[in-house]
């Protein structure tokens, strides 16, 4: 089973869709707005991504942190604590594909992952 977490209007999840779509592989699409990631769930991205590529410090929610939530990040409990509060900070869209876990799209990526 292969599933796509993201928010539905983020152009690199929609291109990640067009490209799954286009490649005929069926993906269920979790939108972090109306489920967003349990704790337990982000550790266990975090065991395939490292910790600075899940967390999105390049993002406008990011700069909008104050300076104690983005301390709060220092630790990987941090970390997986303010994603789970504020599923923005994580990057998108984070693919899920035979029990292993991506961050992005980068089609050359998405090619190894599916190849036949």
């Amino acid at each position: 089973m292969t599933t796509i977490y993201g928010i539905p209007n983020c152009d690199t999840v929609k291109k990640a869709r067009n490209w799954l779509a286009e490649h005929g592989i069926a993906a269920e699409f979790v939108d972090f707005k109306k489920a967003p990631p349990a704790p337990d769930l982000i550790e266990a991205w975090l065991g395939d991504i490292d910790v600075a590529v899940l967390l999105n410090k390049r993002g406008t929610t990011w700069r909008k942190l104050d300076e104690a939530q983005q301390a709060q990040a220092a630790t990987r409990e941090g970390a997986v604590a303010l994603m789970a509060a504020q599923p923005s900070l994580i990057k998108r869209p984070v693919l899920s594909q035979n029990g292993r876990f991506y961050a992005g799209f980068q089609a050359a990526l998405y090619e190894s992952v599916f190849k036949k």
